[in-house]
């Protein structure tokens, strides 16, 4: 162990290379026309209570028709919808919602 150590840089303070991979990011998308408010609190810039809040507008006032309807939302202002923007599914032409 003591030869590995010496040659290795030893007392002399050379570091070490150690070969890593880059960190893994996880990347999720969601559905704001389905997902549960546990599911939107993951997103970024919005909790519990913003979740709530999508989830109750969305079934008082029926399904988002594109990302900007999030705006309707009580906390939801133009920073928090782009933030979440990145972890939103496409929501499909409204035909398309009407006819599920």
């Amino acid at each position: 162990m003591t030869a590995w150590w010496y040659r290795q840089g030893g007392a002399d303070g050379r570091l070490i290379e150690i070969d890593r991979e880059p960190p893994r990011t996880a990347r999720f998308l969601v559905d704001v026309n389905q997902a549960d408010w546990p599911e939107l609190a993951q997103l970024p810039g919005i909790g519990q209570t913003l979740a709530q809040r999508i989830v109750t507008s969305r079934q008082e006032r029926g399904p988002f028709l594109d990302h900007s309807e999030l705006r309707r939302v009580r906390g939801i202002g133009p920073k928090t919808l782009e933030k979440m923007r990145p972890y939103l599914r496409p929501i499909p032409p409204a035909a398309d919602v009407a006819g599920r």
